[in-house]
């Protein structure tokens, strides 16, 4: 087991990557994608693998931001319910992305303060 902690918790860095790449109804993406910019932008475990992300987009649905379209062994497939707005979070100091229909709180898991 890895010691690393990333600099921004990965619940708000998927969030931030899906309101900058895909925050369209009408776009699909997958977590594969998602997982690729996450290690671009270095803020994560190297030593992860697509399925160590699995419980992220789990909570992506179940939270009712985002719809599993579709599933290939380790790639799902989503979709957006409603375009993603972007809030500030003045207890973390986090920027964070909401839809509209889910809960406006905090999506850090040290925080989950209202927004």
């Amino acid at each position: 087991m890895s010691d690393f902690t990333p600099t921004v918790p990965i619940e708000i860095q998927i969030r931030k990557i899906i309101f900058e790449k895909f925050n369209d109804v009408d776009t699909n993406f997958t977590n594969d994608a998602i997982f690729e910019i996450l290690k671009t932008n270095g803020d994560i475990d190297p030593s992860w693998i697509i399925d160590d992300t699995e419980s992220f987009f789990n909570e992506l649905c179940d939270s009712g931001l985002a719809r599993n379209i579709g599933q290939n062994f380790t790639t799902i497939y989503l979709k957006l319910f409603d375009p993603i707005e972007k809030h500030h979070c003045d207890s973390c100091g986090n920027d964070v992305h909401l839809g509209p229909s889910e809960e406006k709180k905090c999506p850090n898991p040290s925080c989950k303060s209202a927004i």
